[in-house]
């Protein structure tokens, strides 16, 4: 109803707004995948056609990547369902000593690069000169060039067990949250009746995490399809490709752009059904409980199990933060990395070298930190307008806005930047080799995440408070 008196809008000022954050958008997010379609159609005569797409659905090098790629992730994503479920339901039900260090200490694992991990099992696992297996060699009195190492990092199994170490935060985050939303009411009510605790936590803990383990399961899977650092480090020498080092491959030269879209294309289209799954998962009310006040969860009391319990945290935590920084930071301190540690072999050349003596040190650390400072500027005031415009309503078109602020979560990363290189290296935006280019990547994939933050802030403050102060 309109208010008396009030003067009719002369000017709807909402659709140029709305319009133009679409236009932004659709230039960061749309643009790349424009052209990613276009050179997947072409050949090197910039003609139509399909061969792209019949090259790689029929040639084998092409389709063992493809599967590779496939079993690997489902491998990477049932591992990390099979660790990290029951580390959060340790954490959130019972008595587990120090739950909120080892949250912390999820979180650094969280947070460490898989690549950087890769590298440093490298040194761990390497199957001549790793500390692992020259440990072994020297328990057994073996040698090293004719005995089987006790641990190949370089092979198939080797990568899903990296990937796997850094992979699983997600899952322990999905399902430790799920944990923490069920009230604990139930789980009361199962133990007054006398039913063990496991088949309280079978017959209902279980099914009202299900959505959230299974949510986990599909985001464990696509982070690991799209991972490049630990399959480049570990699985290429051992002679082993998936999707993304193929198609990094193909920008070797001589570059093969119109094959290098047509295989992005394929991975896009999983992760997009991946990433459908997981938010219909989510948004399913078949598990959702309704009730009043909830009281605190009683912990289960773990007894002699809790030796057990820190012992898998132990081992979890080790291989993903203790072994790897420990392995680092040694091989950072000594001149021979696969020599014993003794005094002779300590020094601070490394040190120097990359601080003092190597320039290019000193310039890629300026490049990162103008990245990261730009990037995360730019990208908050952008993602803050546009989950403010959206939340609110305030402007035609604000689904169009929200749609397009989320769908960077459905592109890899290796495809957004072939999406990016075929953009931007030609007329009239010529950015390729610039920071430009990167500043574009790194926004662009980060938006979802801004605009989930602050839409999240937003949804819970109500708009009476702001119609109060107007």
């Amino acid at each position: 109803m309109a208010t008396r008196g009030a003067r009719p809008r002369l000017f709807d000022w909402t659709m140029p707004v709305s319009g133009s954050f679409v236009l932004l958008l659709g230039l960061l997010v749309l643009l790349p995948m424009f052209w990613l379609a276009l050179t997947s159609l072409r050949d090197d005569a910039r003609m139509f056609t399909l061969g792209n797409y019949r090259q790689i659905f029929t040639d084998p090098s092409f389709l063992k990547p493809l599967l590779t790629t496939l079993w690997t992730s489902a491998a990477v994503a049932t591992l990390c369902v099979a660790v990290a479920a029951p580390m959060a339901w340790l954490v959130s039900r019972t008595d587990l000593p120090a739950q909120r260090t080892l949250r912390m200490l999820i979180l650094a694992s969280f947070v460490t690069p898989p690549f950087l991990g890769a590298f440093a099992w490298v040194l761990l696992g390497g199957p001549n000169a790793g500390l692992i297996n020259q440990w072994y060699y020297a328990l057994f009195g073996l040698k090293a060039f004719e005995a089987q190492p006790l641990l190949n990092i370089f092979s198939a199994g080797g990568m899903v067990f990296i990937m796997a170490l850094y992979t699983f935060p997600y899952v322990f985050t999905f399902v430790a949250n799920g944990l923490d939303l069920i009230p604990g009411e139930l789980e009361e009510a199962s133990a007054i009746l006398g039913v063990p605790a496991w088949r309280t936590a079978r017959d209902v803990t279980l099914p009202l995490v299900t959505p959230a383990l299974l949510a986990g399961f599909l985001v464990a899977f696509l982070q690991s399809m799209t991972l490049f650092g630990p399959p480049a480090i570990l699985a290429l020498p051992a002679g082993i490709d998936t999707m993304t080092t193929k198609i990094w491959s193909l920008f070797q030269f001589p570059p093969q752009l119109g094959l290098a879209a047509a295989v992005s294309l394929p991975l896009l289209a999983i992760a997009i059904v991946l990433v459908k799954a997981q938010s219909a998962i989510m948004g399913r009310r078949g598990y959702a409980v309704i009730g009043g006040k909830t009281t605190a969860t009683r912990r289960l009391r773990l007894g002699p199990w809790k030796v057990p319990a820190l012992l898998l945290f132990a081992g979890v935590l080790g291989c993903s933060i203790v072994l790897p920084y420990g392995v680092l930071l040694r091989t950072a301190f000594v001149r021979n990395w696969s020599a014993p540690m003794g005094l002779e072999n300590l020094t601070f050349d490394n040190w120097r070298f990359v601080f003092f003596e190597f320039s290019q040190t000193r310039l890629a650390l300026q490049n990162t930190f103008i990245l990261g400072l730009s990037a995360a500027t730019a990208g908050t005031l952008l993602v803050t307008v546009i989950a403010y415009l959206s939340v609110r309503r305030l402007v035609w078109g604000h689904r169009y806005l929200s749609f397009l602020a989320m769908a960077p979560v459905a592109i890899p990363g290796i495809v957004l930047a072939v999406g990016l290189f075929l953009s931007y290296t030609h007329p009239p935006l010529l950015l390729y080799g610039t920071l430009a280019i990167i500043f574009l990547a790194y926004v662009t994939k980060e938006i979802p995440v801004g605009y989930q933050q602050i839409g999240a802030s937003l949804k819970a403050v109500h708009p009476e408070l702001e119609d109060a102060g107007a």
